[in-house]
């Protein structure tokens, strides 16, 4: 039997309390995904206004960013295909995202009028972007493109 003490905590009897202890850990872990407290390699890492500029300097791999707000159904959809595809590049790129809502100086300095938007930065500047949805093979094509240094990947992003 599980009861909640008065700090919340759970207690069970001396049967069940490995069951239950793996239980627990395996929701935490379910949880702290769900609320992006744990990542993956390769998922975006929050930035935020005070901090993008050092972000997208780096380590000397391109940066794509993502720029989004969370009342915007199309950037969840957006979100989970960058979730999916950022592990295939995790070592070649970083990956990062930005609520617009929380951060409304970078926006403006990058001319964010619409998201979801995904911008690489390449050398700490802007190489290229895209506005919108994207299906998720032309997005992963994109990305190639940007990180192998395709001849054509720094104009305009197909999603524009």
């Amino acid at each position: 039997m599980l009861y909640y003490t008065a700090e919340r905590r759970f207690v069970a009897c001396t049967f069940t309390r490995g069951r239950v202890m793996a239980a627990e850990r395996r929701t935490m872990g379910f949880l702290q995904r769900i609320l992006g407290i744990e990542r993956k390699p390769g998922e975006p890492e929050p930035t935020g206004d005070d901090r993008l500029d050092e972000d997208i300097a780096g380590d000397g791999r391109p940066a794509f960013v993502f720029f989004y707000s969370l009342w915007c159904p199309q950037c969840q959809v957006m979100h989970g295909l960058i979730n999916e595809l950022g592990p295939r590049f995790a070592e070649r790129a970083r990956f990062l995202r930005m609520d617009v809502s929380k951060n409304p100086h970078s926006p403006g300095r990058f001319d964010i009028r619409g998201v979801p938007q995904l911008i690489v930065f390449k050398g700490g500047a802007p190489a290229d972007r895209i506005v919108g949805l994207m299906p998720i093979d032309s997005l992963e094509k994109w990305i190639d493109d940007h990180i192998s240094g395709a001849p054509g990947a720094d104009g305009e992003g197909e999603g524009q």
